[in-house]
């Protein structure tokens, strides 16, 4: 079960804990509330166009064999190809898929990228698997989605529990199937076979930009701000970096032990990331530590929760000092906790904005595999500056015509798009 935001809400009194597929409707539902798009197409929206659920059997290294259950929920496609991420985890479920699959149709629509959303994965521990078996079970999986999928149809990508590696042994496997190398039938590879520079660091890069332009909306500069990060993984650690490159004083960084705090500013270069060394943050020599929970109540310009989903809740949001929240987790903020921000005028940049610079430089790494030719790391990111740039005037502009809050406005940028998509091609037959 998830706790999420609406993303998540049309109402202040209801469970917090709901599944993922009942959270995208939730979202769905206050979107089109905002916004004049036909009932028809709202109803169309609600039911993704199909979920694949195949078994996936695995010789494991001792010689036995087991069968995994793998899906693929694919939403919608009307703007084009299917594009989301593959996950193992042993929580993966149909339900799960087509609500996650739901919110990548959003992230890129609000993007103005030429995709729809998927989600998929396997039912699996991936820490139980050796690397020998994790590479069979992903080739078997590609194998047995290989219909499904495809550099025009749906384009998987890295998520909770796979990595570029994964994705080169998934493009490798469906290639040798189709007798060409195909390396845009996957994102987030390595750039060696067709990746982009710059994929790993652009959720932390894109939040970072939309951290920087709503302290400049709230009058406020980059230079003279604080800014706590829970999460020191890639989106945390990427995002903090940046910020404190442009002047920020990041303050507070955290990881799953807890968080260190220096009122004067952390040397953010100086503190490994999760992927440079798991669980290094409280190794720093910072003149204080706090936990976690503390870390979200801090008094600072922009809180940035870039660890789990959930984490702000009816139970804190009334504690939470910040004057701006940029979310770089999915997911962070429940329904309560966001009506309770709102009430408070705290300011809430939603996800499916701030950090959607993974699926965009994921667009670009699918244009370079399709043009087979490889863009510099410059241009990268002064592409990503730029969509993300536009994606935030976008959702500035409704935000200020409709009085609207961040995360409404970018639903309803989001669902306008989808809807005038359906709309223009109609229903066949």
């Amino acid at each position: 079960m998830a706790t999420n935001t609406l993303d998540d809400s049309d109402g202040d009194d209801y469970e917090e804990t709901e599944s993922a597929l009942e959270t995208a409707l939730r979202q769905l539902s206050e979107a089109a509330a905002q916004i004049d798009v036909d009932d028809g197409v709202i109803e169309r929206l609600k039911h993704p166009t199909r979920v694949v659920e195949v078994g996936v059997p695995l010789k494991r290294d001792d010689g036995s064999v087991e069968v995994f259950t793998g899906y693929r929920a694919q939403h919608d496609d009307v703007r084009g190809p299917y594009k989301g991420g593959l996950r193992y985890h042993p929580e993966v479920t149909a339900e799960e898929c087509t609500g996650l699959s739901m919110w990548m149709t959003w992230k890129c629509a609000v993007m103005d990228l030429p995709f729809g959303g998927a989600k998929g994965g396997i039912v699996v521990n991936p820490k139980e698997l050796s690397t020998g078996e994790k590479e069979r079970l992903t080739r078997r999986f590609a194998e047995e989605i290989r219909e499904t999928i495809g550099p025009k149809k749906d384009i998987p990508a890295p998520d909770m529990g796979t990595d570029a590696q994964t994705m080169a042994w998934f493009m490798d496997a469906y290639s040798m199937q189709e007798g060409e190398t195909t390396p845009g039938v996957v994102t987030g590879k390595p750039p060696v076979i067709g990746g982009s520079e710059g994929r790993e660091e652009a959720p932390g890069r894109s939040v970072a930009i939309i951290a920087r332009e709503a302290l400049r909306y709230y009058d406020k500069t980059v230079d003279e701000s604080t800014v706590a990060v829970q999460g020191f993984g890639s989106v945390g650690a990427n995002a903090a970096r940046l910020l404190d490159d442009w002047g920020a004083n990041v303050v507070a960084v955290s990881d799953v032990n807890g968080a260190a705090y220096d009122t004067n500013g952390l040397d953010t270069h100086a503190i490994p990331s999760h992927e440079e060394q798991p669980e290094a943050v409280m190794q720093y020599d910072a003149p204080n530590t706090l936990t976690n929970e503390e870390l979200l109540e801090l008094d600072v310009d922009v809180l940035v929760p870039a660890a789990l989903g959930n984490v702000l809740t009816a139970d804190n949001a009334d504690d939470v000092q910040a004057d701006i929240v940029v979310e770089g987790a999915n997911g962070p903020t429940t329904s309560a906790a966001d009506a309770i921000l709102d009430e408070r005028d705290v300011p809430v940049i939603p996800d499916i904005l701030a950090n959607a610079g993974g699926v965009t430089v994921s667009y670009f790494e699918w244009l370079q595999d399709i043009n087979r030719r490889q863009w510099s790391l410059e241009r990268v990111n002064d592409e990503l500056e730029s969509m993300m740039l536009s994606a935030w005037g976008d959702v500035r502009a409704e935000v200020e015509a409709g009085d609207m809050s961040w995360r409404d406005a970018a639903y309803a940028v989001a669902l306008g798009r989808v809807g005038d998509a359906k709309t223009s091609r109609g229903l066949w037959p």
